[in-house]
């Protein structure tokens, strides 16, 4: 590598070079948009909680998950807004200003036990701060049977 030039004092006029940039980061995977008027719709039963979200237990015994059960027919590329803005339709806690949504898949694992795995934040309104509003339930990996948790704060 060859010397930068150099004052009189002998010390470099601008620093060493650093090399070359680096590259940008590889693009996040994108998933096509569901044609909705063509595609049929999947269930997805949502559960949502106050304070916090579910316990991995409370989802053991089939049957018997947590009663604040809404059921919602979405496609895979809705967003986490859409589903906020969908809870807020049945919860009137998270219609506060305030309310912040935490999302979580619950889904067993490979021993058959329940894993709940959070997955992005909300506010109720989008003030600014947008968090994961634009993400996808393809994005964040959902697969058709998850549940999904919703805490609200």
């Amino acid at each position: 590598m060859a010397e930068p030039p150099k004052r009189q004092s002998g010390r470099p006029m601008h620093p060493p070079g650093r090399g070359a940039p680096l590259p940008p980061p590889p693009p996040r995977p994108r998933f096509e948009p569901v044609e909705r008027e063509k595609t049929c719709p999947l269930l997805l039963r949502v559960f949502t909680k106050i304070g916090g979200h579910h316990s991995k237990e409370e989802f053991a015994m089939r049957g018997k998950e947590p009663k604040d059960e809404v059921q919602i027919y979405t496609w895979k590329d809705a967003t986490l807004r859409e589903l906020t803005d969908l809870v807020k339709e049945v919860a009137p806690e998270a219609r506060r200003r305030d309310a912040k949504l935490s999302f979580a898949f619950v889904y067993p694992d490979k021993n058959g036990r329940f894993v709940v795995k959070e997955v992005g934040k909300t506010f109720s309104y989008g003030n600014g701060r947008r968090m994961d509003d634009a993400k996808t339930l393809a994005e964040l990996s959902f697969q058709i049977g998850d549940y999904l948790d919703v805490a609200i704060f």
